[in-house]
C-alpha cells in the first residue's frame, strides 16, 4: 500500500515533467490559445477519471487520472504565464503575471483547506474533491473562446499582421498600438538570429551556470523545507 500510494503521489511530478518538456514544441505549432483549450479537456478528463474510480472500486484509476493532470499542469504552467503576459498591455503585463504566482498559491490553499475532513477529505467525498480540479478547467474551457490568439504569436509564428492588430484591438481597444507592434516585429528579427538552446546544450552552456545552479538549490530547498510534510 506504501508503495502504491508513493506511486500515486510522485506520478503527478512525472506527468508534469513530461507535459512541460512538450510545451515550446506545441505553442509554436498549434497556438497558445488552442492549447489552452485542449488542455482543459484533458484536465476535464482527468478529474472525470479520478472522481469516478470509487464507484468503479479502481485504485489504478486513479494513478491514470493523476498522471493525466501531471501532464496537463505540466502544460498549463509555461502556457499560462505566456498567453496572460501576451495579451496584457505593456504596463500591465508585470502586474498580469505577478497574478498568475497569486492564483496558483490561492489554488493550493482552497486544495488543501478543502481536502480537511470536516469538508470534502471525508470517507464518502473524497472523489468529489479529486474531481473538483476540472471545475477551472470548465470555466476556462467556456470563457476562453471569447479571447483571441496571442498577437505576438499570429504576428511572429503565423506572420499575420492583420490578425495581430484585431487581436490588440479586441483586447486593448481601439486606439494607437502602433508601438506595441514595432516591439513585436523588433521580437521577431532578434529571434532569427538566436538559437534555441536543447536541455542539454543548455547545461553545458558556461553562461548558464550559475543561474542553474540557482534554480537547483531552490527547487531541492522547496522540498526539503519540509512543506510537503505540512
Amino acid at each position: 500500500l506504501l508503495f502504491l500510494w508513493s506511486i500515486t503521489v510522485s506520478i503527478f511530478g512525472i506527468g508534469g515533467l513530461l507535459g512541460s518538456s512538450g510545451s515550446r514544441y506545441l505553442t509554436v505549432k498549434y497556438g497558445k490559445k488552442k492549447c489552452l483549450l485542449c488542455n482543459n479537456l484533458l484536465m476535464i478528463v482527468a478529474a472525470s477519471i479520478t472522481g469516478c474510480s470509487k464507484i468503479a472500486q479502481s485504485f489504478e484509476m486513479i494513478l491514470i487520472g493523476r498522471f493525466m493532470c501531471g501532464i496537463s499542469a505540466g502544460l498549463c504552467v509555461p502556457l499560462h504565464h505566456q498567453y496572460v503576459g501576451e495579451i496584457s498591455p505593456r504596463k500591465l503585463r508585470g502586474f498580469a503575471n505577478s497574478t498568475s504566482s497569486f492564483f496558483w498559491s490561492l489554488g493550493k490553499a482552497i486544495g488543501q483547506i478543502s481536502g480537511q475532513r470536516e469538508l470534502l477529505g471525508s470517507q464518502s467525498l473524497w472523489p468529489m474533491l479529486m474531481a473538483s480540479c476540472g471545475l477551472p478547467a470548465l470555466v476556462q474551457l467556456v470563457t476562453l473562446p471569447f479571447f483571441p490568439e496571442s498577437p505576438p504569436y499570429l504576428l511572429i509564428h503565423k506572420g499575420d499582421q492583420e490578425g495581430c492588430k484585431k487581436a490588440i484591438r479586441q483586447l486593448w481597444g481601439e486606439g494607437h498600438h502602433q508601438a506595441e507592434i514595432d516591439d513585436i516585429m523588433k521580437e521577431k528579427a532578434t529571434m532569427k538570429n538566436i538559437k534555441i538552446l536543447s536541455v542539454l546544450e543548455l547545461m553545458k552552456d558556461p553562461a548558464f551556470r550559475w543561474q542553474l545552479y540557482m534554480i537547483v538549490i531552490l527547487s531541492a530547498t522547496v522540498q526539503l523545507c519540509g512543506i510537503n510534510a505540512v
